[in-house]
């Protein structure tokens, strides 16, 4: 079997790696906007199913063997209101204001398909963790942005890098809001394999 993740994400990759999966590297752009009334889950299901078939559609031509393709999306959801990467340092600072002293969703969309290059099996789910932040102050929002990392997170914030220290408590499973579910990815390609 062999494993394609449809992502550039470093730490969507850490994560596959982590539990010793080998699996090729391939993106693609799709559009990712949504009709404003889409709850968050049903958002990220869409996007990372979008993603997942615009690979496979990709590849199909160079698929030999059973692949499965694996895609997600992850958004961060706060009063409604979804977030997802800030566009600069200005809406990194107004998303972390937000978040700050509050609770807030994270939500993980994964599309595993699996191909042969001539038909193909699709599983789409989501799974939501909540994260609530500390109270923060100007200065320590200002700083954490100074670093840089913010700027490619839903959200602003990465949980497993320095904006550890954001957030006192989360309800739910680490690895969606890092950006994978893992157990349920794992699971999902126990199912769609093994039937």
């Amino acid at each position: 079997m062999k494993y394609i993740l449809a992502s550039g994400s470093p730490r969507r990759q850490e994560l596959l790696g982590q539990i010793g999966m080998s699996f090729d590297t391939v993106t693609a752009d799709v559009d990712e906007s949504c009709d404003a009334g889409t709850p968050p889950d049903k958002t990220v299901e869409l996007l990372s199913k979008r993603k997942g078939i615009a690979v496979c559609e990709k590849l199909k031509k160079t698929i030999s063997e059973k692949t499965v393709i694996i895609a997600a999306d992850t958004l961060v959801s706060i009063g409604g209101r979804i977030l997802g990467k800030p566009a600069d340092e200005k809406e990194a600072f107004e998303m972390l204001s937000l978040l700050s002293g509050r609770s807030h969703m994270v939500y993980t969309g994964v599309t595993l398909i699996l191909t042969d290059g001539k038909t193909e099996k699709i599983l789409t789910f989501s799974d939501g963790a909540e994260v609530f932040f500390r109270k923060l102050t100007d200065k320590e929002i200002l700083d954490y942005i100074a670093t840089g990392e913010p700027m490619d997170k839903a959200g602003a914030y990465g949980i497993q890098q320095r904006g550890a220290v954001l957030a006192e408590k989360i309800i739910g499973d680490f690895y969606t809001i890092v950006g994978l579910p893992l157990v349920r990815v794992v699971t999902g390609i126990k199912e769609i394999t093994e039937k």
